[in-house]
């Protein structure tokens, strides 16, 4: 009898474990339909005749198709997508890139190399995150114009070439990475270049992953800098180009919406391909924590 009633109490509980699953299964799933709504929206409106925009109640699905002319008037249209599209790409794959070099770069001398005054400069750093970036913003301005990177994609990405943030992140994690496998390869003869690149960026290459990803999405929808360092058209991001579709076709929903999506599609396809990586990433860092 007491074996039995064990047994049954355990099955109760795992019956009750398996309820509260479920349950908080269903509402994370409605939580996440109901985020997602403002983007099936928006989907559903880019492929739409204008003047079903505002039927309600809304029609998720619409009843007359007319993408193929929507998104083949945002593509072929006054606004140069095409142009916008490349400059995005090449500013934010770049930009990525140089963040993460400085970062891991950056976290290594602040973790694995021991010189005077670490700590204290680790502090200054950090400090300067605190200053708005809008505070900055006049100084640049004034440096760049006597630099010459004024109204240049080289001026972008040197800008977003430095992030205190990314140098932070990359740091925590680099910080858990047992100095043993350092001292190993310093006794076999290795120098700081063959340790960061063979031995530290393949233990840490979630952490640096999730960062590239940040880093990529952040470059992508960034408005302001582009707005204030860029003043000729063909330099234009993927941003300033859709603010200035939308000053153009600003009454017509149905393409405001398609060039909206279209903007949003390279995020989606980072994310997709990067997210398992996301997830080694913050689930090494809360194993290291």
């Amino acid at each position: 009898m007491t074996t039995a009633t064990a047994k049954a109490k355990t099955t109760r509980r795992r019956r009750a474990v398996s309820v509260r699953k479920l349950i908080y299964t269903i509402l994370m799933l409605a939580a996440g339909l109901v985020f997602l709504l403002p983007f099936l929206w928006m989907l559903s409106t880019s492929m739409k005749p204008e003047v079903d925009v505002f039927i309600y109640p809304v029609e998720w699905i619409p009843k007359h198709w007319q993408a193929a002319e929507n998104y083949a008037k945002v593509w072929s249209g006054k606004a140069n997508f095409t142009l916008y599209y490349w400059n995005s790409i090449k500013v934010s794959v770049l930009t990525t890139l140089l963040s993460v070099v400085v970062s891991a770069m950056a976290a290594y001398g602040f973790t694995k190399i021991r010189f005077p005054g670490r700590n204290a400069l680790f502090f200054l750093v950090l400090t300067t995150y605190m200053i708005p970036p809008e505070a900055t913003l006049v100084p640049l301005f004034v440096l760049y114009r006597s630099m010459g990177l004024y109204d240049t994609h080289t001026g972008l990405i040197l800008l977003g070439g430095f992030s205190v943030l990314g140098t932070f992140l990359l740091r925590q994690f680099v910080d858990g990475i047992s100095n043993d496998y350092i001292e190993s390869a310093q006794i076999d003869g290795a120098g700081h270049r063959q340790i960061f690149l063979r031995i530290l960026l393949p233990l840490i290459r979630p952490a640096v992953a999730t960062y590239a990803i940040l880093r990529f999405i952040w470059t992508w929808n960034d408005y302001q800098t582009p707005f204030i360092f860029l003043s000729d058209k063909a330099l234009y991001t993927i941003q300033l180009g859709m603010s200035a579709f939308a000053d153009r076709n600003g009454q017509f929903y149905s393409l405001v919406m398609a060039a909206s999506v279209s903007a949003i599609v390279p995020l989606l396809i980072v994310f997709i391909i990067g997210q398992k990586q996301v997830i080694e990433g913050i689930s090494f860092g809360g194993v290291k924590g």
